[in-house]
C-alpha cells in the first residue's frame, strides 16, 4: 500500500530552479566557470550544495573561500524575494491529498525555511522535512530518501517520490521507490522517463495520479509506474 509521499523541495513545491539557474549563470562567470543555462541544469539541478561546491572547486582547480557563498547569497536573495512563488498547481494537489507526506530535498533546512516560508508552505510541512546535510551523500544517491523513509516509519516499498531532477528521479529509483516525474519544471520530461516513473506536465494531476496508483497497489500488492 501507499504510505506515504515524498515532496521534493525545489521545482516541486516551490518555482525556485528557474530562478536559481539564472542567477548561478552569473554567480559560474564571475567564479570563472562560464555555463549556459542549459549545461547547469543538466550538472546541477537536484544536487546538494555540497556537491556544487566540491564540482566548482573541481572545475577550477583551487578550492573555494569558506565562506564564498556570502557574496553571491543577496543574488538568490533578491530574486527569491521578487519572484518565488509555489509551482502551480501544487497547493491545490496538496489540499486533495490524504497519504501521509514530507519533504526530502538537497537544500539546507536554512533555505527551505525561507522558501517555504516565503511561499507559505513551511507549516504545511513543519516536523516533517528532510535535507541531504543530514546524510553522507546526496542525490543522486539514495541515502536522503532512505532516511526521510526511516524517520517517517514507513518501509521504502510503501514510498513515492515527486521529484523534477534527473539526479532526484535516480536517487528515488535507487532507493525502490516509485516516482512521479514532475515534467512542468526546467528538466525536459523526456529526461525524467524510466524505470517505475510516471511522468506529468500538471501539479493538479497528482492526486488523481497516486489515488490510480495507490487502488492498483492494493489489488496487486505490488507498486508500479510507466514512463
Amino acid at each position: 500500500m501507499l504510505e506515504l509521499v515524498i515532496f521534493d523541495c525545489d521545482g516541486v513545491l516551490v518555482d525556485s530552479e528557474r530562478l536559481a539557474v539564472r542567477v548561478e549563470v552569473r554567480v559560474l562567470a564571475q567564479l570563472g566557470w562560464p555555463l549556459t543555462e542549459e549545461e547547469i541544469i543538466d550538472r546541477f539541478v537536484g544536487v546538494s550544495d555540497a556537491d556544487f561546491r566540491r564540482a566548482i572547486e573541481s572545475q577550477l582547480g583551487r578550492p573555494l573561500k569558506d565562506d564564498w557563498e556570502n557574496e553571491f547569497e543577496p543574488l538568490y536573495r533578491e530574486a527569491f524575494d521578487a519572484e518565488l512563488k509555489p509551482v502551480d498547481g501544487i497547493v491545490d494537489a496538496l489540499n486533495q491529498i490524504e497519504v501521509p507526506n514530507c519533504v526530502a530535498s538537497s537544500g539546507t533546512h536554512a533555505k527551505m525555511r525561507y522558501t517555504l516560508g516565503l511561499t507559505g508552505l513551511y507549516d504545511r510541512f513543519h516536523g516533517r522535512i528532510f535535507s541531504a546535510g543530514e546524510v553522507a551523500r546526496g542525490k543522486p544517491s539514495p541515502d536522503l530518501f532512505l532516511y526521510a523513509a526511516e524517520r517517517m516509519g514507513v518501509r521504502p516499498g510503501a514510498c513515492a517520490v515527486v521529484e523534477d531532477s534527473v539526479n532526484g528521479v535516480v536517487a528515488a529509483r535507487a532507493a525502490g521507490m516509485t516516482v512521479f516525474a514532475y515534467g512542468g519544471g526546467v528538466t525536459p520530461a523526456t529526461k525524467l522517463a524510466g524505470p517505475n516513473t510516471t511522468v506529468f506536465s500538471d501539479m493538479r494531476e497528482l492526486p488523481e495520479l497516486l489515488r490510480v496508483y495507490a487502488g492498483d497497489t492494493g489489488r496487486n500488492g505490488e507498486g508500479g509506474g510507466s514512463a
